[in-house]
């Protein structure tokens, strides 16, 4: 048995007055869903534990099978282990995103215009990060580049516990009441308005502005966490992993989880990544002797934040035709018994940009019996009437694997 997570990070939203008072999912259009839907368990499962933030981090611990209430200790340590980051048990890890400030006076009155920086490139966020390192990095405080604005610093011997707001869930407003709080925070705001003034003139960013795009202006520290410790999913389950995914937070998670990575050409975290070749890949390391592959689209959590409803039905829809269909078509080809499960980690609607703890809808389809429980297409209105509701998201993942 063959068993896949096909995963559109953000996927699921809320009524949208422009698609017709319908959920992107509700609006996409998706024949290969479609087919399966009936002959599909599909429902409803809260992915996001009471208490914790909804986050891919803690969203996607809960669906690769991880009670997060045990396993979570903060997002940066997951991506700073993709990274390559060594770290120690004293370190402290902070996720360092490149953001496009306004330019109101003081730093404190700006508004946060763009949490990504107009996705500024890696080669001139590296660019960027190279020259702060510069001013920042001691004993003490160390920058490293990452993909795109998503880079990461790392606190020698630092405090825990300071309370730091993921930018983009301030988009459009200003910062004055999401700076940092608690320990070490006039140390993380002062960096933080030091980077304007480094950055708002540098010669990258005047680049950016003659070409009409958003500067990277500033840095913002978010995700503070220390070293994590996961179980291997391969003891727990018997079963080889493997992870796609262009985003070093998932990546970091099937690492720490002993899951090899599947590196494919031209994903990029967004609408425009290479669907295909992630469906492709995954097909091809199932029949090369893997038993589980969790891929992992980043596209319609984007568009979300960016409330841009028209890419997220397109990221659905190219998750559909390209990678659901990819791998029905090829696993029944190849003579395989496959399961898999199609869903979010969590919903990132439109209309607020940011992620919400609402439960996701959930589908799970196998070759080797007939699941339907009444649904007739895969969208919120459907898993909801059917009256299937899991409470805990890693239930998921024990309902996928005990299909045999």
């Amino acid at each position: 048995m063959k068993y896949a997570v096909i995963l559109g990070d953000g996927m699921a939203d809320w009524k949208i007055k422009d698609l017709g008072d319908r959920t992107c999912l509700e609006a996409a259009k998706t024949p290969c869903m479609d087919s399966l839907a009936p002959h599909a368990e599909i429902g409803l499962c809260k992915t996001v534990p009471d208490g914790m933030k909804p986050g891919s981090d803690v969203a996607n611990m809960s669906v690769m099978g991880f009670n997060p209430t045990l396993f979570y200790t903060g997002r940066s340590p997951l991506e700073a282990v993709s990274m390559g980051i060594k770290l120690r048990d004293t370190d402290v890890t902070i996720r360092t995103n490149v953001v496009t400030l306004s330019d109101d006076e003081p730093y404190e009155q700006k508004t946060m215009v763009d949490y990504s920086s107009g996705e500024i490139s890696t080669q001139e966020a590296g660019e960027l990060i190279a020259y702060l390192k510069k001013f920042f990095d001691d004993d003490t405080f160390t920058l490293y580049p990452g993909v795109s604005y998503r880079h990461c610093m790392v606190v020698a011997n630092g405090p825990t516990g300071c309370d730091l707001t993921p930018p983009h869930d301030i988009s459009d407003r200003k910062i004055t009441d999401y700076l940092p709080k608690g320990p070490n925070a006039d140390v993380y705001l002062a960096m933080m308005k030091r980077s304007y003034e480094l950055l708002k003139d540098h010669p990258v960013n005047k680049k950016r502005i003659a070409e009409g795009k958003n500067p990277a202006n500033s840095i913002w520290f978010w995700g503070e966490g220390t070293k994590p410790g996961m179980e291997s999913f391969e003891k727990l389950h018997g079963l080889k992993g493997g992870v796609i995914s262009a985003v070093d937070l998932v990546k970091g998670i099937g690492l720490l989880a002993g899951m090899e990575l599947i590196d494919v050409p031209g994903i990029t975290g967004n609408y425009d990544t290479n669907f295909q070749g992630k469906a492709d890949y995954a097909v091809d390391a199932l029949l090369g002797g893997l038993d589980f592959v969790y891929i992992h689209m980043e596209g319609p959590d984007e568009c979300g934040h960016h409330g841009d409803p028209a890419h997220k039905v397109f990221s659905i829809e190219e998750i559909d035709g390209k990678v659901v269909k990819t791998l029905v078509d090829r696993l029944s080809a190849a003579g395989e018994d496959y399961a898999i499960l199609v869903c979010p980690d969590h919903p990132t609607p439109c209309a607020c940009k940011t992620h919400v703890s609402d439960p996701i809808p959930y589908l799970i389809y196998t070759n080797v019996k007939d699941l339907g429980n009444g649904a007739s297409r895969y969208t919120e209105d459907d898993a909801a009437k059917t009256g299937l509701y899991l409470p805990d998201g890693y239930e998921l993942m024990a309902r996928l694997l005990a299909i045999k």
